[in-house]
């Protein structure tokens, strides 16, 4: 794929996030303003070596109004929008709250049709295909619930997958008798084909649906989507892909998975307001799945079924555009290259350590800017709670399901190198001296 992004064409393609970029300071003085001339200047270099130039990405640190006095190391959860995203967010919120009923289901709702369009745009698919949700949690429960499945049929999943969606079908386990088979993997893999036999070789007659993260938040584990999608299409078993962590983080289109639903998030690395995400469903399988909240026509095939959650603040929507319009601007290859090189530069320091184990593999195909890692010995959890309370370092840590503890560890674009520097420094120490007493 291209990483060249052609800015023009989609800033024109996306008018109503125009009026509001003299916040990003890219359109009041497009000739002074410090990101726009270092975009152009960089237009020609290769991702790969701007991910290392500080000079640049300084600039794309100052589009964020974030706590300086945190190291912020869990943008995994939720992530900070930029400051372009926010101020339309505060926009949009007192227009619609100036006459709600007039301004917001009157001109905000029917604005949504330009945001769906945006989102099918970057994902490759067509607007007829793309429901706009609250979180990628509310996305694929709508497939995991509405998919119509009969005592005895069988879903197979990981251990690693995350909870909210595995609760859904435990639900439908108790409830209904279908039967929910959790699969291990090894981590970090060592190549695609061990992820794929660990679905393949648990799939029996009685295999009705596949559930799979294209990245997992535990460990940062890219699995081999588009196999795994052909592998069940060629055994009529339907996949949902969890994208939480992936839309906005590396660049791939619908195409490069072959997928026929997929739920992502927009408020983690796509950096749109907390609340939104979407749902992709290929056009002929929308009328198969039921919807969450009952619909007027819920067997009909207008994506905007899914979408009837009752009232909502609606002016989060519009915001979307702002995020699409700055995630194209930075340009997506430009930002998955950056968050791979934060991700190597602290793992690959953190690796030297005899005690320490990466658990999130270095290949390129493998991981991007999540991973995590473990201590021998070590509560990972309480390091945590050390880092933050004495250090002002924020990350997360627990235990995974095969019971090894550990910590992952997500900065992103807006991270400095000294604050990674501090980071290393800080835990270093306690892997050699150990958790105080």
């Amino acid at each position: 794929m291209n990483w060249r992004i052609n800015r023009r064409n989609f800033l024109k393609g996306l008018g109503l996030a125009l009026g509001s970029l003299e916040f990003l300071n890219l359109r009041k003085s497009a000739e002074s303003s410090p990101l726009e001339l270092k975009l152009k200047e960089v237009e020609d270099v290769d991702p790969v070596e701007l991910a290392k130039d500080e000079s640049f990405w300084f600039h794309v640190q100052e589009a964020f109004d974030v706590d300086r006095s945190l190291v912020n190391l869990n943008n995994g959860g939720v992530h900070p929008a930029p400051r372009l995203v926010m101020q339309s967010l505060h926009r949009y919120l007192d227009f619609a709250n100036a006459a709600p009923t007039v301004n917001s289901w009157g001109y905000i709702r029917a604005r949504r049709e330009y945001i769906r369009q945006k989102i099918a745009e970057t994902f490759g698919c067509t607007p007829e295909e793309i429901a706009i949700t609250r979180n990628v949690t509310e996305s694929l429960q709508i497939a995991l619930l509405g998919i119509d499945l009969k005592p005895g049929d069988e879903i197979i999943t990981t251990t690693h997958d995350y909870p909210s969606m595995k609760n859904a079908l435990f639900q439908r386990e108790k409830r209904e008798g279908i039967k929910v088979k959790l699969v291990s993997f090894p981590y970090p893999a060592q190549n695609k084909q061990q992820l794929i036999d660990c679905f393949s070789q648990n799939i029996t007659s009685r295999t009705k649906m596949i559930l799979v993260c294209h990245i997992t938040n535990l460990t940062g584990q890219i699995f081999p989507v588009r196999e795994i999608c052909q592998l069940a299409r060629e055994r009529n078993i339907e996949v949902v892909i969890d994208g939480a962590h992936s839309f906005g983080h590396f660049v791939y289109q619908q195409k490069d998975l072959d997928c026929d639903i997929y739920g992502g998030n927009l408020h983690k690395w796509m950096m749109a307001p907390i609340g939104t995400g979407f749902l992709y469903v290929k056009k002929e399988k929308i009328s198969k799945i039921w919807p969450l909240f009952p619909s007027p026509d819920p067997q009909g095939d207008d994506i905007r079924k899914f979408e009837h959650y009752g009232t909502h603040p609606e002016p989060i929507w519009l915001a979307i555009g702002e995020a699409l319009t700055f995630h194209h601007i930075l340009g997506p290859k430009r930002k998955e290259e950056r968050l791979r090189y934060l991700k190597n530069y602290w793992a690959e320091k953190l690796a030297k350590f005899p005690k320490v184990k990466i658990l999130t593999s270095f290949d390129r195909e493998m991981s991007c800017g999540l991973a995590s890692f473990t201590v021998e010995g070590f509560d990972m959890s309480r390091l945590a709670q050390i880092l933050m309370d004495k250090h002002r370092i924020h990350t997360t840590a627990g235990v995974l399901p095969e019971g090894i503890p550990f910590m992952r560890i997500t900065p992103s674009i807006y991270t400095t190198l000294s604050e990674l520097d501090y980071f290393l420094e800080v835990v270093s120490h306690y892997i050699q001296s150990g958790l105080p007493a």
